[in-house]
């Protein structure tokens, strides 16, 4: 795990060596191991390494290929390299190193772009081509890293972070008024968007050419839930838990210390079972510095780091019982008798904000980034990489909201369209209106459910997704954003996915949403940068692009079952998992990787809320009614009402706006 970064100047000068080693200087977390760069008179590499893989200075980056006409600076993993090695060796390809970087170099010599067909992994680099005079960036096929870049002075700039774009001098920081909305109504900022007019993320499953005449952007790879597989469920389930097993174990391929993320929901403790059980039917290795010309030439299976030797398991918990999974975690590492280790979250939040906040350089407000960040921070105490079991919710239908949107669905089934059209909207707002004025919760649920049905699928499924009513939003915009932003609507972003989905149903629609929106905007953002904020790297098997594919071909009902008037979510995959874990982690509530943020605004974070939220004159102010945020935070704190999610993205959006647009980086 590395951090990239980098420019062409084919016809204007971008910058120098000292350039590029400030770009690198400002990604230095992500790899603190090594940093090294590139420069000839068209292009500029930059490169911070993580050592994982070969941890000789062979594999330093920038890399060139054997022949000297090809240059990459790599992030990310590999994890068929030693295969894709053993056939390139066969073919005679000279290797210098033991690393998955030169197997990326080599694949480009015999396949060009198309390489990007044979590996599996997460990845984003940048590959020079001297002699086509071509610079080639990829992003993998999920987005779990990152890639930024922009056209600036008709050139290409790119970099891992936004913030390693930003030590370019006059690089544009004007501000995109609908990457705002979105941010509100989301949390984060969907691909291709940034928070930054002429600044956009390269979208996962994606690819740039670039040369003197511009830049190309091609997409190599899609989620597609066409088929549906006719197999049996005791078929399917055994097709899954054999894909589970693989995936995981080529995760475990490292030359580094190894643990996991330990939860106590399904997907970590599903996915901790089986690197326990894999751990176990291998032999011990008499010797931990292992000749590593050996370990190359063997197989990823008799590679991945497997032993006896307990899998060393993180946890973080919180102080209040209905946000604390600890216990159920517990269950698991005793279970399989880790080396387990956990956290309890209590008085070091508002200490350790500005700084963990400071790690995302575009706004940024799933809470759930504070304990992502302390058990990483755990992690890296024990370990250099980490197993997680993120991607099971979205991949095999496991969020709460798809129960929800299920209800929903029924119901606008059953009731006629020209009510729900024509009367819902009016009850939408009378209800909201009674809520407000009487502070009646059940009130403004009502309206919410109202309005939900009086729209289409997905419309409805937008609702269910976004942290900002309409009304809110248009009471807090001033008449200036109002007018700036016209009839744009972040719900777009939702159902442009829906409607392009090529499932037959509903469920399939909204799961593809999901992986194109909330888990590369979301879900892996957050990890990435938490991770990557201890230098601490993070495997995700369940995201394995093998394993999606398959997943998409399981039928619906084995994903969100419904048997005698029960839902049963995540529902094949638990059964794969039933072999491995007790009722108690399978059947159990979901939790989520919650936060108590309510109390969290009102107690710990009060001041540093209410000094950030009402004592600025650039940020918040420039696009929201001062009395209105006064209004909310005042309700809140008085406990009026709880307007904690606003408000939150309110204080991340001050904060990012204070470290990175109104100071030097």
């Amino acid at each position: 795990m590395c951090g990239i970064a980098g420019f062409s100047q084919f016809t204007n000068q971008i910058g120098d060596q000292e350039t590029l080693k400030a770009m690198g200087q400002a990604i230095f977390h992500r790899g603190p191991d090594a940093g090294a760069e590139y420069l000839d008179e068209n292009m500029g590499l930059s490169h911070r390494r993580l050592a994982i893989i070969d941890l000789s200075d062979a594999g330093i980056q920038p890399m060139h290929s054997h022949d000297n006409k090809i240059v990459i600076a790599f992030n990310g993993e590999i994890y068929n390299f030693l295969e894709l090695r053993a056939e390139l060796k066969a073919k005679g390809y000279p290797f210098k190193t033991h690393t998955d970087t030169e197997v990326i170099l080599a694949l480009y010599q015999y396949h060009g772009v198309e390489l990007l067909q044979k590996i599996n992994g997460m990845f984003a680099f940048a590959l020079w081509d001297k002699e086509k005079q071509q610079l080639f960036i990829a992003r993998d096929r999920i987005g779990k890293k990152p890639l930024y870049y922009c056209s600036h002075n008709n050139e290409i700039v790119f970099a891992s972070e936004l913030k390693a774009l930003l030590a370019i001098k006059d690089i544009p920081k004007e501000i995109r008024l609908d990457s705002v909305y979105d941010f509100f109504a989301y949390q984060y900022i969907p691909d291709p968007k940034t928070i930054y007019q002429n600044i956009h993320k390269l979208e996962p499953g994606h690819y740039l050419t670039v040369t003197k005449d511009g830049i190309n952007k091609k997409q190599y790879w899609d989620i597609s839930f066409a088929k549906t597989s006719s197999a049996s469920e005791p078929e399917l389930k055994k097709q899954l838990q054999s894909l589970l097993r693989d995936c995981t174990k080529h995760r475990m391929i490292s030359d580094v210390p190894l643990g996991a993320f330990l939860s106590g929901g399904v997907d970590s403790s599903g996915v901790v079972a089986l690197m326990a059980k894999i751990s176990a039917e291998m032999p011990v290795k008499e010797n931990a510095e292992d000749n590593v010309e050996e370990s190359v030439e063997k197989t990823a299976e008799d590679n991945a780091k497997e032993s006896t030797k307990p899998i060393t398991t993180c946890s973080i918990g919180f102080d209040e019982e209905k946000f604390d999974e600890t216990k159920y975690a517990q269950i698991v590492a005793d279970q399989y008798k880790t080396n387990h280790h956990e956290l309890i979250v209590q008085e070091n939040v508002e200490d350790n904000l500005e700084h963990i906040v400071s790690f995302f350089d575009e706004p940024f407000a799933d809470p759930s980034l504070v304990p992502t960040y302390f058990v990483s921070q755990l992690a890296r105490e024990k370990v250099t990489v980490a197993i997680a079991g993120d991607g099971g919710d979205e991949v095999f239908a496991g969020y709460e909201k798809y129960s929800i949107d299920h209800i929903e669905n029924k119901l606008r089934a059953k009731i006629p369209t020209w009510i729900r059209k024509n009367i819902f909207p009016g009850l939408s707002k009378l209800s909201a209106t009674v809520a407000a004025q009487l502070n009646i919760n059940l009130c403004q649920r009502a309206s919410s459910l109202l309005y939900s049905l009086s729209v289409e699928p997905a419309m409805g499924f937008y609702i269910s997704n976004s942290f900002i009513n309409d009304e809110t939003w248009q009471n807090l915009i001033t008449k200036e954003t109002k007018t700036k932003l016209g009839d744009y609507h972040p719900s777009k972003q939702t159902t442009d996915f829906y409607n392009k989905c090529d499932g037959k149903d509903h469920l399939s629609r909204i799961l593809y949403t999901d992986m194109k929106t909330y888990l590369p905007g979301d879900i892996l953002v957050k990890v990435d940068r938490m991770s990557m904020a201890n230098s601490l790297e993070v495997r995700a098997p369940i995201l394995d692009h093998k394993l999606v594919e398959f997943a998409c071909t399981i039928p619906s009902n084995l994903k969100f079952n419904i048997k005698d008037g029960k839902v049963e979510k995540k529902y094949l995959l638990k059964e794969a998992f039933k072999d491995y874990l007790p009722d108690d982690i399978l059947y159990r509530k979901k939790m989520g990787f919650s936060v108590p943020l309510a109390s969290w605004l009102r107690n710990e974070l009060k001041e540093i809320t209410e000094e950030r939220l009402l004592n600025r004159e650039q940020g918040l102010k420039q696009f929201f009614k001062e009395e209105q945020i006064s209004k909310l935070w005042f309700e809140h704190k008085t406990e009026q009402k709880d307007h904690a999610t606003v408000l939150w993205s309110m204080l991340m959006f001050q904060m990012w706006w204070d470290r990175y647009m109104t100071s030097a980086i």
